[in-house]
């Protein structure tokens, strides 16, 4: 039988927890709708509040396929400041990845909800926990980084970034923690 992902982890400064149909409209305003928070993800800046409505339909799906899935990050007063989670491709291989609203860049909560989909992966006994950054997104190499990922390569013209221009295939990064 295959672990499951907790639906809810408190860590010293945040609650990271599955996500709710309710959570559609602060999930909207807080990040999903920012161009600039958007700019290097690899889906569309969402315009209306559908598009969240469809990303928590496939959370669900995520969640009842693998037992895990994406995880909503709050502050301990109950702020929504992003997303993070992880996404396995087999029982032995997962990516993750995160967003953060942009009035909490700089604060170290990437860094924080990223060592925590670490510990939550290492609990499923995923082997090869990897993630993906557009070659120019130097501040999210540095979080992977002080997360203990190594840098692996480019993989040239390997994933689409919807909310850049032009809209082709771009260079990334493989970030990688094999346990």
């Amino acid at each position: 039988m295959r672990p499951h992902g907790p639906e809810r982890i408190d860590t010293e400064r945040l609650v990271i927890r599955r996500p709710r149909p309710s959570d559609a409209a602060a999930i909207l305003a807080r990040y999903a709708s920012d161009q600039e928070v958007t700019r290097y993800l690899g889906w569309p800046t969402h315009v209306s509040i559908d598009d969240t409505r469809a990303f928590l339909k496939f959370s669900d799906i995520e969640w009842k396929r693998w037992m895990v899935g994406p995880y909503l990050v709050e502050s301990r007063d109950g702020r929504l400041v992003g997303s993070t989670g992880l996404s396995l491709e087999t029982p032995y291989r997962a990516s993750t990845g995160y967003v953060i609203a942009r009035d909490e860049w700089g604060t170290g909560i990437a860094t924080e909800a990223l060592q925590t989909m670490v510990v939550v992966a290492q609990s499923m006994a995923v082997r090869r926990l990897y993630a993906l950054c557009h070659v120019e997104h130097r501040a999210s190499a540095h979080v992977l980084e002080k997360c203990g990922f190594r840098c692996e390569g480019v993989l040239r013209k390997y994933a689409e970034f919807p909310n850049l221009s032009p809209r082709e295939p771009q260079d990334v990064l493989c970030y990688a923690r094999v346990e």
